[in-house]
């Protein structure tokens, strides 16, 4: 166990969280997203919840230049209860995050450099986070 470290970021988590680049991409995915299928490199967290892990991962990553959260967008193109939450874990708001049509939200994620496929059994609790660039104190 490491001290002031999320307990929901194993090992694996970090381990891919820290090789990704700037711009990477991870997707945090409810159960019912075809991770398996879509994946370069998967995690599987069951038992959590979509926004509990993205909130988890903004604690070691930062979001890249706007748009740094994709969500996929509802049928109906309401913004769902359990997006805002999503939006909150990552300290977004409507205003700047992008809401992907759900094909098109599976070619995005096709390139993501990882999927955590969490147990979140909610509609539409799909986020795709960009990481940014940890910045360097000035001299």
């Amino acid at each position: 166990m490491l001290e002031g470290i999320h307990p929901l970021l194993s090992g694996e988590l970090l381990l891919h969280l820290d090789a990704m680049g700037h711009s990477d991409a991870v997707v945090v995915a409810d159960a019912h997203f075809p991770a398996a299928t879509l994946a370069r490199n998967l995690v599987v967290l069951p038992g959590t919840t979509t926004p509990d892990v993205l909130a988890a991962i903004r604690t070691v990553v930062l979001l890249d230049d706007a748009p740094g959260l994709d969500l996929m967008r509802s049928a109906d193109g309401e913004v769902l209860g359990v997006q805002r939450e999503l939006m909150a874990a990552a300290g977004t708001d409507e205003s700047s995050t992008r809401f992907v049509e759900r094909y098109d939200y599976y070619d995005v994620a096709r390139n993501a450099y990882l999927i955590v496929r969490t147990g979140e059994t909610r509609k539409y609790a799909n986020a795709l986070l960009r990481k940014g660039v940890v910045g360097h104190p000035s001299s």
